[in-house]
């Protein structure tokens, strides 16, 4: 069954897309998704919000530069949803944002403040993963090396250890569900371009949670955030470089 479905993708690809160059007339030139949509239309994906699968089954992925998402999943929990901390989203972004002086001095949680897999940043903040997969940001004051620190972090947060954004392995809504919805069903494909057009289709096999997390653990699949003031989306992306699904991919058409 696998095979006449895969049978059916490169069809649908070889008919639509092979050799194209997506037009993007009329859309939003300063979207970043603009030629994925052009893709999801071509093959026949229906645009929706849900975590699932894309196509058949098996979930479709977009050529891009040099990073591909995995799934935009936000954390099970903010500190500034936790009324304890009486913090809103701006608040943090003031304690836990940088400035972007190419926007004017935009806050943004992005890049630097954001941690990575291993040791502390220069914000105070960790990544922590417990014996159970659960992935946790851990900010403690006394880590925080910014000049800064005392005006911006008041004074209930100057303790060690606070998590800030904590994504739950199991349960309702946690990322062994959003992953494996859409990874662990019949597997993924990749449209890849090149200068004349999309050249290849490229086909992996399922992911289940497990090893997302081993990869995770290794740095090859990281968190990407994008979150700005301004702009209540929060962009929560799960991210390897173009490399490592390359690493992936089992068979390539044509």
């Amino acid at each position: 069954m696998s095979e006449e479905i895969q049978k059916r993708i490169i069809e649908l690809f070889m008919k639509n897309v092979y050799g194209k160059i997506p037009d993007t007339t009329g859309s939003n030139e300063r979207h970043d998704g603009k030629e994925g949509h052009w893709l999801e239309k071509k093959m026949g994906v229906e645009p929706n919000a849900s975590n699932t699968a894309d196509l058949f089954g098996y979930e479709m992925k977009n050529d891009t530069m040099m990073k591909t998402t995995f799934g935009d999943w936000s954390p099970n929990y903010w500190i500034f949803r936790d009324s304890q901390y009486d913090m809103t989203r701006d608040d943090f972004l003031r304690i836990f944002g940088k400035p972007n002086k190419h926007k004017g001095g935009r806050l943004s949680w992005s890049g630097e403040p954001v941690p990575k897999i291993n040791g502390i940043n220069s914000f105070g903040v960790k990544t922590v993963i417990d014996e159970s997969n659960n992935i946790s940001f851990v900010y403690s004051y006394q880590d925080d090396t910014r000049e800064e620190k005392a005006e911006k972090v008041p004074e209930k947060l100057r303790q060690s250890e606070i998590i800030i954004a904590k994504w739950n392995a199991e349960g309702k809504n946690s990322l062994r569900e959003k992953l494996e919805r859409k990874f662990n069903q019949s597997g993924w494909f990749k449209c890849k371009i090149g200068q004349r057009g999309y050249e290849e289709i490229v086909f992996g096999g399922p992911m289940n949670f497990e090893t997302f997390m081993k990869h995770v653990k290794t740095g090859e699949i990281f968190f990407d955030s994008g979150m700005y003031e301004g702009n209540s989306r929060n962009y929560c992306q799960w991210r390897a470089q173009n490399s490592f699904w390359d690493s992936l991919i089992i068979s390539r058409h044509p």
